[in-house]
């Protein structure tokens, strides 16, 4: 039986699983949530009542949390591309880099969208202000510990760059990445020419329009 992974293509935490699944080749059946199926999205609540997808179900298992999914693939769904270490060691750089672009990435660009969405009269200036100063800090930070890396732990595509791919995609929308910062962009660019993350890219254009700042005419 194939796993079924319950995602939307416009989801940076679901684009994190699909560069796993492409990369890989897995074969799984994909249940779009779309607002106009009302039986997947019952049947995804009915399964995960917090409602954060992706959720990947497998058998009788089902398994949240985008890291955590992709590690469970490594486990029992193992293609090619080892995207965890074997090596113990190596295992906790990439998990902790993992958890960089999770927290210091992805939550404060979310928050700055989220702010956004929100009625003028109830939005957060100094939230927002802390993001922003949080992405700062992690492109500053990331910009010198890329220096002479092609991927975020070295030679080898993994776990965490899964995460970097589309984090680092709508952060930069959100917060441009300064020029000053080659390293990060550079980065950035290579993640974009990988093929799992530039088909996950295009699966996502028609949504593009509803990015609540404005998408970009680039990418």
């Amino acid at each position: 039986m194939k796993p079924v992974l319950y995602a939307h293509p416009f989801s940076s935490y679901c684009q994190k699983v699909l560069i796993a699944l492409y990369e890989n080749g897995t074969d799984f059946d994909y249940r779009l949530l779309d607002h106009n199926d009302a039986e997947t999205l019952a049947d995804f609540e009915r399964r995960w009542p917090i409602k954060r997808f992706p959720i990947l179900v497998d058998g009788d298992r089902t398994i949240v949390e985008a890291s955590i999914v992709i590690e469970y693939l490594g486990l029992y769904h193992p293609g090619p591309v080892k995207l965890i270490p074997d090596d113990p060691k190596a295992a906790i750089e990439v998990r902790m880099l993992d958890r960089f672009f999770d927290n210091y990435v992805s939550t404060p660009q979310q928050r700055i969208v989220f702010n956004a969405i929100r009625p003028e009269e109830n939005r957060d200036p100094y939230g927002e202000k802390d993001a922003r100063d949080m992405l700062e800090t992690a492109y500053a930070w990331l910009d010198t510990h890329m220096d002479g890396r092609i991927w975020v732990t070295g030679d080898t595509f993994t776990l965490a760059d899964c995460g970097a791919a589309p984090f680092l995609f709508y952060a930069d929308w959100t917060h441009a990445i300064d020029p000053a910062f080659a390293n990060v962009h550079a980065y950035r660019k290579r993640l974009l020419a990988r093929p799992s993350f530039a088909r996950a890219v295009d699966e996502a254009r028609p949504f593009r329009k509803f990015f609540p700042l404005g998408a970009p005419d680039r990418d």
